[in-house]
């Protein structure tokens, strides 16, 4: 006999309750991000956003992950670092172009809803945005039970700027003579993340709540550590001087990502030991037994930003950056020869 037994979407592992009781809990959240220019509010089927002030916009948008850092904050049962992780990320991938960010939108796909861990996720976009000046205008809360290990979630961020054309930032008219500035980085950032669970947890066999001395922090603490956030201090120097290129340091490393901006015929030239390495990196070095160009090739070793100036405007840049709270660092030159990076990671 045939099984007559109604089904429901809650049956199928979907459950509107909690979806809704999430949203009830972040909406107050979104609400703290909002600029004038929103025009529309959290249940829009999109998200509506006025462009202004600007003369000859350019758009700049960028999407991305957190990556396996999600582990961690599993583990610990912590969500709003991760939030905060995702918006600053995006933000210094645009701000990179001289954009100003003015609207994010999330993706969470979960396993099943649970309004506190969204809550949590959430709590941390809206900081991250509001760091930013930028609206959470909209988002998506996926649950699929069949995709996603039960207690475990995917976030990705997209950011929309603008910045004028006449202002783009990119990296043409770099050239030898010129200086490069390091921004220290708070510790990991979100890169890198699936050699360190294999050093820490697996080939060390700590835990979340082991206490680390050389760390003075539990392993928690020190991985959860969020991603700094570099797009207040850039936009204030955008208004300084005239900046050549600036290249966010995630996977990659610093040979990677200031390859990206470099013209032909540019060398930049790092001098290792210009910049103070925070601890977590030579913790890991130590641990995992791994080599110093391993290291610089998948962590940003304490420069999270690499900002290209004319020499003539390298003083009036670190008054700026030191005044907006950057710790800088001069760390090399751009000299002649073929496109590359020197110095670190080979």
């Amino acid at each position: 006999m045939a099984d007559r037994k109604q089904l429901t979407y809650a049956n199928a592992g979907v459950s509107f309750e909690a979806e809704s009781e999430a949203i009830s809990r972040l909406k107050p959240l979104v609400q703290t991000t909002y600029r004038p220019e929103v025009l529309s509010d959290v249940g829009s089927f999109g998200g509506l956003f006025a462009l202004k002030s600007y003369q000859e916009p350019v758009l700049v948008s960028s999407t991305d992950s957190v990556g396996t850092k999600l582990k961690v904050a599993f583990k610990v049962g912590r969500h709003d670092t991760v939030g905060f992780d995702i918006v600053a990320h995006c933000g210094n991938d645009i701000v990179v172009q001289g954009a100003e960010p003015l609207f994010f939108l999330d993706y969470i796909g979960i396993s099943k809803v649970e309004p506190a861990a969204i809550e949590g996720i959430v709590t941390g976009l809206a900081a991250g945005c509001r760091e930013i000046g930028c609206a959470l205008i909209g988002g998506e809360i996926a649950e699929l039970s069949d995709i996603y290990t039960l207690g475990e979630y995917d976030l990705v961020g997209t950011i929309v700027g603008a910045v004028e054309k006449a202002d783009v930032i990119t990296g043409e008219e770099i050239a030898p003579g010129d200086q490069l500035i390091g921004l220290g980085s708070t510790g990991l950032h979100t890169n890198g993340f699936s050699l360190v669970r294999r050093i820490v947890f697996d080939k060390c066999g700590y835990d979340v709540n082991t206490y680390l001395p050389e760390l003075s922090a539990t392993v928690g603490q020190a991985l959860l550590e969020c991603h700094k956030s570099y797009v207040k201090s850039v936009l204030e120097l955008c208004k300084v001087c005239k900046i050549k290129g600036i290249a966010h340091i995630t996977g990659g490393g610093l040979p990677g990502n200031v390859l990206r901006i470099l013209p032909d015929g540019c060398v930049a030239d790092i001098q290792k030991g210009t910049w103070e390495i925070p601890p977590i990196f030579p913790f890991l070095q130590e641990k995992g037994n791994v080599e110093e160009v391993e290291m610089y090739r998948v962590f940003n070793m304490g420069v999270g930003m690499v900002v290209v100036l004319a020499a003539d405007a390298v003083d009036d840049a670190l008054k700026s950056l030191n005044a907006s709270g950057e710790s800088t660092y001069r760390i090399g030159e751009v000299v002649a020869g073929e496109k590359g990076v020197q110095g670190v990671g080979s």
